[in-house]
């Protein structure tokens, strides 16, 4: 994998444990990070549309990962200061720019999914009601 060189004196590397690079591909790996960006992605998002969106997530893990992705600027929370209260999530343009490569990642994930499954010993890896139908 190919690094930019010689950036300000040092050389930008995710596989050095003092890279600045490891945090972004800490924040983005994680598995409710991705599927909440996927979820988002469409547009402007309530947090009770997207805890329907991405099916097993909890309340607490999906506002993690809304709050470390709004901190690292990839998704704005706008609070319309209303009553009932209204929050609305949306992408940045930080976040946008990292769609087509979760898009990549998703259709990966589809397309090798029955592979994978196989060699991990797990079979048909579509849900028990599509197996039996």
């Amino acid at each position: 994998m190919p690094f930019p060189i010689d950036r300000h004196g040092w050389t930008p590397d995710p596989l050095n444990a003092e890279c600045p690079s490891r945090k972004v591909i800490d924040l983005i790996a994680d598995k409710w990070t991705i599927l909440a960006l996927s979820a988002i992605a469409g547009g402007a998002h309530r947090n009770g549309e997207l805890m329907r969106r991405v099916g097993g997530v909890s309340q607490k893990a999906l506002t993690r990962a809304l709050r470390d992705l709004e901190r690292n600027g990839l998704v704005s929370r706008v609070d319309h200061q209303e009553i009932p209260p209204r929050v609305e999530y949306r992408l940045t343009e930080l976040g946008l720019s990292l769609m087509p490569l979760l898009g990549q990642l998703c259709e990966w994930a589809i397309a090798n999914m029955d592979v994978i499954a196989v060699h991990a010993g797990g079979g048909d890896p579509r849900p028990a009601l599509l197996r039996n139908g």
